[in-house]
């Protein structure tokens, strides 16, 4: 088959392996045909996605639909070495919802930490990394509120090349809050003390 021949996402992105699925979404390596390079495709539901269904037949609710949707607006106003970078967003013609993000090579601080721990210069270093990069996006207004090993990523497996992933549960000021008092949301075992009582504020 031709190059010109390989089916599209969005007319745009030839999707290639799933590189990790969770519960708002499916992550596909790709490659973007305007430029060329490799991206990571975040794709709303399951990963079947040949025959991309519309949004509401994918048996995800409307909460953690908007979850999703809200990472794109959020993403894109974040330009920091140490924050995943945006490329594009929208909807196919069929209605599957989609991210579009640079491609990271390297691994997970989680699978890190599993495999060997950090000298101290390093897990110093990663700190005022992912310090930098959060101070970023407070400046924008947004408190990530889902921060933990498997969502800081390490470019070249290297500490001092940190990108925080994942902003599906991000909060920004002028959003309006959809979760009720008391309501918690994120990873327990890494939330902050306000978070996991459910305060608002």
């Amino acid at each position: 088959m031709s190059v010109s021949a390989v089916p599209l996402f969005a007319d745009r992105f030839e999707l290639g392996r799933v590189a990790g699925s969770g519960g708002m979404g499916t992550v596909y390596q790709a490659v973007d045909r305007h430029s060329g390079e490799r991206v990571a495709v975040k794709l709303v539901g399951s990963a079947e996605v040949a025959g991309a269904v519309p949004v509401g037949g994918m048996g995800m609710g409307w909460n953690e639909l908007e979850r999703f949707l809200r990472e794109a607006p959020v993403l894109s106003q974040l330009e920091h070495p140490g924050i995943v970078r945006y490329l594009t967003h929208g909807q196919t013609h069929r209605g599957q919802a989609y991210l579009v993000m640079e491609w990271l090579d390297g691994e997970d601080l989680g699978r890190r930490l599993a495999r060997q721990p950090l000298l101290l210069a390093e897990a110093l270093l990663l700190l005022r990394r992912t310090a930098a990069a959060l101070a970023v996006a407070h400046r924008h207004g947004v408190v990530h509120r889902d921060l933990k090993p498997s969502n800081l990523f390490l470019r070249g497996c290297d500490p001092g090349q940190v990108a925080i992933l994942d902003f599906g549960i991000a909060l920004r000021r002028s959003m309006t809050m959809r979760t009720r008092t008391g309501v918690t949301i994120g990873t327990p075992e890494y939330m902050a003390p306000e978070q996991a009582r459910g305060d608002r504020g």
